[in-house]
């Protein structure tokens, strides 16, 4: 489904710094994205893709679209938004009318002003924590004796608030944690629902959001060259600094986590290989840190065999990649849908921009929450491989909700563990 709205010219917008960007972010925004390259905000929307990632059906309609558009005399057009887990869910892509781009976001940024943690009103924990740990232990099960290497399950925490949460500020508490990752917030309000809230504001319409910070890219194309960065293999944090290293070392040693990380690296490889006349892959994981966790990283770089091939094309031929389904696709996908009791909607999907060159960026939307007034969901997965244990999982995937729950002022609240 395409919903098209009136064509005008873009408008052309002075530079701003990247914290004038964010400062400049509101809930009725089309997009924010700020990566460790630049930061884009964009408002208001010509066009709306609304059309699932089914084969290249997606990627060749962005292109004509950003074909249309540059014809029409609006500079260098893009699309911006996030695509969903499911290929069959519609995607959620905006040609937006104003685009202000910069560098990247300055880490000695203001600092915040404390303000009140969000109070719950309803807390829903999706799978209860006992019955994520039996679904680890049935995953584990299923490996044994099926041809299956690996598959992420995920938990969601589903609360209603007592007061909306400010975005804004949600925004700002994230770009402080993720300094050197993909902080965004795409504006996914229904289309019928004023034009998306995008261009007549949203007094009559429900804003949705999905919003977080990202340590995992997905894909970027700069003209000839790509690159992808997955991770896959994680340890939590400690306080203790002693303590941490130890964690990051013996996290680089683990046989398991190693193993889990090849089955992604091995994949992300092979999806691009078609794509590249020379593909660098790194024969050993490095290890990357949020402000939870510690990550396996391997940085892949590529450089194409022609400038036909989009970042948008890239993106959808690489998604989803085991770090966020399993491997083999196919039986991945069938043991998420017959073991998690809910829809990702656009958790574990990607999230980013592609212009009319074909460069762009994708994040995979990770460290999320999708947020409706005072309705919230928030996500958190875990890569499972024979050997997985189900108390760890769930351990992890409690660090990797704390980004959210920490944006939100949540991260103390006891129920939530």
């Amino acid at each position: 489904m395409t919903s098209s709205i009136s064509m005008q010219d873009a408008v052309a917008l002075p530079a701003q710094s990247a914290g004038q960007l964010l400062k400049q972010y509101t809930p009725e925004s089309a997009f924010f994205f700020s990566s460790p390259t630049r930061t884009l905000l964009a408002q208001g929307a010509h066009d709306m893709i609304l059309e699932p990632n089914d084969g290249d059906r997606l990627p060749d309609r962005v292109a004509r679209l950003l074909s249309t558009h540059g014809r029409a005399g609006q500079g260098l057009p893009m699309v911006v938004g996030a695509v969903p887990f499911n290929t069959t869910s519609p995607a959620h892509l905006i040609v937006p009318r104003s685009v202000q781009a910069a560098g990247p976001l300055n880490p000695a940024m203001d600092a915040l002003r404390r303000e009140a943690p969000a109070a719950i009103q309803e807390l829903r924990r999706i799978p209860e924590p006992r019955e994520y740990v039996r679904a680890v232990e049935t995953a584990v099960g299923l490996m044994r004796s099926e041809a299956l290497s690996k598959v992420v399950l995920s938990r969601m925490l589903e609360m209603t608030l007592r007061e909306p949460v400010d975005l804004r500020h949600v925004l700002q508490r994230l770009s402080q944690q993720n300094r050197s990752g993909y902080t965004f917030a795409a504006n996914l309000s229904d289309p019928a629902a004023g034009a998306s809230g995008l261009d007549r504001g949203v007094a009559s319409a429900r804003l949705r959001t999905l919003i977080g910070a990202s340590p995992e890219l997905l894909l970027s194309r700069s003209g000839f060259r790509v690159i992808a960065n997955p991770l896959a293999g994680s340890a939590i944090r400690s306080p203790d600094p002693d303590e941490d290293r130890r964690r990051a070392i013996a996290l680089l040693a683990s046989e398991k986590d190693r193993h889990e990380h090849a089955i992604v690296v091995d994949a992300v490889a092979a999806a691009l290989r078609p794509f590249c006349r020379r593909l660098s892959v790194p024969e050993e994981p490095s290890l990357t840190q949020t402000a939870n966790l510690w990550h396996l990283s391997s940085r892949i770089t590529g450089e194409l065999r022609d400038l036909s091939i989009s970042s948008m094309k890239l993106a959808t031929a690489l998604h989803p990649t085991p770090a966020v389904c399993g491997y083999p696709t196919g039986r991945a996908r069938a043991a998420i849908e017959a073991i998690e009791p809910f829809d990702r909607g656009f958790f574990t999907g990607l999230v980013g921009w592609c212009d009319a060159t074909g460069d762009g960026e994708w994040a995979v939307a990770i460290r999320c929450a999708d947020i409706a007034g005072r309705a919230l969901r928030l996500y958190a997965g875990a890569g499972i491989v024979i050997g997985s244990d189900g108390e760890r999982e769930l351990a992890e995937t409690s660090a990797k909700l704390g980004t959210m729950l920490t944006a939100l002022g949540l991260d103390r609240a006891p129920e939530i563990a």
